[in-house]
């Protein structure tokens, strides 16, 4: 893989899994009564818009990611459900999910320093708005720990 494509695949799988993720928490919690749904719509809905920005470039690069791991996936799954069954109160899903935003803070800004300098601009800027959503989701659910 060359390395100015790297950043682009973890964008796009980052996306990918952002959009899996959030919709099966909102499935888990459909029966529920969360406040919390709104702002998972809505953080869906992102994902979607950035996810549709990775695959655009992917196309315009011509390149084809492997997408999110079968098994990345299932733990993420299994890791939900198990949450949502031990506490599906607004604090504990925001605290999940604070610890994910976080942790995909933390990947890619590593990704972008590490490539930065190797990647199309655009790709950069890119992946520094999908920081700046995941930051502002996490201001977001402050107001539900």
């Amino acid at each position: 893989m060359k390395d100015k494509n790297e950043l682009l695949i973890h964008i796009y799988e980052t996306c990918d899994m952002g959009v899996k993720s959030t919709t099966k928490l909102l499935n888990l919690l459909k029966d529920k009564d969360n406040k919390i749904k709104k702002l998972l719509e809505d953080e869906l809905k992102e994902y979607e818009k950035y996810l549709a920005r990775s695959e655009k470039l992917l196309k315009k690069n011509k390149v084809t990611p492997e997408g999110v791991g079968m098994m990345a996936s299932m733990m993420s799954s299994m890791e939900m459900k198990m949450e949502v069954k031990k506490d599906n109160s607004d604090s504990s899903m925001a605290g999940m999910l604070t610890q994910g935003f976080t942790m995909g803070i933390i990947n890619m800004n590593k990704k972008i320093e590490s490539y930065k300098d190797t990647c199309d601009s655009g790709v950069v800027e890119l992946a520094s708005d999908i920081v700046k959503f995941q930051e502002k989701e996490i201001k977001n659910l402050k107001s539900y720990l």
